[in-house]
């Protein structure tokens, strides 16, 4: 099944490795890509060190207040292309492509190309997560959870937490 969780709340990523710990509670595998992050945040230490269960971050840094690069570009096509070897091997039960929607909005990967990639998903379950998450990935979708924001404590002020927010 395909699953993808978008939205503008928080909570993607999390409802993701949430999935990822069900899977792992059964004794699959998992490998997570995670499209723009740079710097693995704090739920990453723990799980890590779980059998069964690898990822790897393809961002460079975090990109929110600059224009993404040609090197931000070239590591989400190399990770949009991991992601097809992955899917065409068969070699993990689970896949997850952590804020591809992200990297698909900013311009860093060609819509056509993810759908492409998406429909050798076979037998591997696939999750995406990230806000705009494309109408054409959403129709292809087994199962689409929007995360909608009602109240966040960011709106008082409050900066992002460790362990809280990453």
């Amino acid at each position: 099944m395909y699953h993808i969780y978008t939205g503008e709340g928080k909570g993607k990523t999390t409802a993701a490795l949430g999935q990822a710990l069900r899977a792992l509670g059964a004794g699959k595998k998992v490998h997570m890509l995670q499209f723009v992050k740079g710097m693995a945040y704090s739920e990453i230490s723990v799980i890590e060190g779980l059998d069964n269960f690898t990822y790897e971050l393809l961002g460079q840094d975090c990109f929110i207040d600059k224009k993404p690069d040609g090197e931000d570009i070239l590591r989400a096509a190399r990770g949009l292309e991991k992601a097809a070897h992955l899917l065409e091997e068969q070699s993990y039960d689970m896949l997850i492509l952590d804020e591809l929607h992200i990297a698909i909005y900013l311009g860093l990967l060609e819509l056509q190309e993810v759908v492409r990639v998406v429909e050798k998903a076979g037998n591997t379950e696939l999750i995406t997560t990230g806000r705009y998450a494309p109408l054409e990935l959403i129709e292809r979708a087994d199962l689409v959870t929007e995360m909608r924001e009602v109240k966040h404590y960011y709106t008082k002020g409050i900066e992002a937490r460790k362990g809280i927010e990453f």
